[in-house]
Formats: structure tokens, C-alpha cells, sequence
């Protein structure tokens, strides 16, 4: 990280302290919140949350604000008790079936976000989420660190690939819908998903779902399901995860109960395209 001289690093602090005259706020409050920013900036090419109240939407390393212009989001600024369920499908191992089972049983619409080897291998289960009303959204063909892809040429081929695939499944055009592989980003690639009518969505709840010869017990999954969703919430769970499948018509029951209601991201893109 650059350092600062001892000038600049004067003239800054004399900068907050006039600034916070002028506001009204305080010159701590100030110093942190230039902390922050610096903080988020150096964090760009890695998703990353911080839970700071129960029941309250994380911070993300990028704001809202900051995300929307690129039509990309991390979760829905609102106070309506909504749920945005997504699922990133990566490869099949039987638990899809299931979780579409649950989705089914509750009426939830669903996003899966899918690469390329879950297409060729598993275009029955495609063609049943498109069937059943999900979204199927765009994870990339080969699941590579896009932060590092610097050419719209190969940024293009990598979600191409994906689109071209899916309509062959389902005779469909895909969503544009798109979730960066790993949360790993540059403002750069949202813009070039902005460019290609893609909408990029990150999330704001998520958990260790998706170690396969280490899954979550059910108390270790509702102690982070539960005790962190809050109103807007993106959810990102795997669909190759047993414990997921095993205990999400429990889950959506939970969430039910706590007063929560389901909408597809079509609503929030909705909400993006207007500002």
C-alpha cells in the first residue's frame, strides 16, 4: 500500500479536521471513514462481507452506491423482509434434485448461477429449472478468476460459451445474469458485463457450504442462516452441498416464519435498470 509523507499526512488530517467543522461530524468518524475507503479500494478482485449487527445487511467491500452504475448489486436496499435465494451450480453430485424439490414444495423462485460442466453434464436438471420457473444465470464456462481476464474479447467468450450452450438445452435465450466465479472482480469486468446487458450480482449472506468431505451440520448452517439474514438479502448457497439439501425445506420454512417472503433477481434488476 502507498505510504504517506509526513506533509501529506498533515495536510489530510487538517483536511478532516476542517471538513468535520464544517459537518458537524466527528473528526474520528471521519478518519475511520477514509480508513474504510481505503480498505474497500485495496479489496477490489476479492468479494468480501462484514456482519456488524444481527438481522442488518453486511458491508460489502464495495457500497451499494458504488456497484450501481455498473447495474451490479450485492443486496436489495430495502426494508421489505425479502429474500433473493441464488445458487452457484458448479458440477452435479446429486443433491440438485432435492433442492429443487424444496423450491417446488415452497413456491420459491430460485437463481442458478451455472458453468459450463454442469451444462454438458446435467441439461435435464437445466432444462427442469427453466421448467419450474427459476432463473438459470451465467457463472462463467470455465469458472477462471475473471479479475485477471483484461480483454472484452475473452471476457465476452467466457459468458458466450455459457449462453450458447443453454440455448441449445432449453431452445431459451439465458438471462443476462452474471456472478464473477470465487466473488473475484474488477471494476473493469463490471463494466464489461454492463457493456454485454449483464446484470452482476454478488451476495450478502452466505456460509461454508461448499467442502465436500467437510459439510456443515444442520446447527452450523441455521446458526449462520438464520441469525444473519435480513431484509433484501442476496443468498448464495451451493448446490453441491448435502447439508443444503438436506435441510432447506426446514430452511425455507424458518425463513417463512420469520416473516420473510421470495422474489426472483429479475425484481431487483428491475430496480437497477432505473437509476
Amino acid at each position: 500500500m502507498k505510504k504517506h509523507s509526513p506533509i501529506n499526512t498533515a495536510l489530510l488530517l487538517c483536511c478532516l479536521f476542517i471538513l468535520s467543522y464544517m459537518s458537524g461530524i466527528g473528526i474520528k468518524h471521519l478518519v475511520l471513514l477514509h480508513s474504510a475507503r481505503q480498505t474497500a479500494a485495496s479489496q477490489e478482485g476479492n468479494w468480501g462481507l462484514s456482519f456488524q449487527q444481527e438481522g442488518a445487511a453486511p458491508v460489502g467491500n464495495a457500497s451499494s452506491e458504488d456497484l450501481a452504475p455498473y447495474h451490479a448489486a450485492y443486496v436489495d436496499q430495502t426494508d421489505e423482509k425479502v429474500i433473493y435465494l441464488t445458487f452457484d451450480a458448479g458440477y452435479e453430485n446429486g443433491n440438485t434434485a432435492p433442492i429443487l424439490d424444496a423450491l417446488k414444495k415452497h413456491h420459491v423462485p430460485a437463481t442458478f448461477f451455472v458453468v459450463g460442466t454442469f451444462l454438458e453434464t446435467s441439461p435435464d436438471l437445466v432444462k427442469r429449472m427453466a421448467e419450474e420457473g427459476h432463473t438459470v444465470g451465467n457463472h462463467t464456462y470455465h469458472h477462471p478468476d475473471m479479475s485477471k481476464i483484461s480483454s472484452q474479447e475473452s471476457f465476452r467468450k467466457e459468458l458466450e460459451d455459457v449462453e450458447k450452450l443453454y440455448q441449445e438445452i432449453t431452445g431459451e435465450s439465458m438471462s443476462c445474469f452474471y456472478r464473477p466465479p470465487q466473488g473475484k472482480y474488477s471494476t473493469a469486468n463490471l463494466q464489461m458485463a454492463k457493456d454485454m446487458g449483464y446484470y452482476t450480482f454478488f451476495w450478502s449472506l452466505a456460509y461454508v457450504d461448499w467442502i465436500q468431505d467437510d459439510q456443515p451440520t444442520k446447527e452450523e448452517a441455521f446458526e449462520k442462516l438464520l441469525t444473519r439474514i435480513h431484509p433484501g438479502a442476496i443468498v448464495l448457497l451451493h448446490s453441491t452441498s448435502s447439508t443444503n439439501a438436506a435441510i432447506l425445506d426446514e430452511l425455507l420454512t424458518r425463513w417463512e416464519e420469520m416473516g420473510y417472503t421470495f422474489a426472483p433477481l429479475s425484481n431487483l434488476a428491475e430496480k437497477l435498470s432505473a437509476i
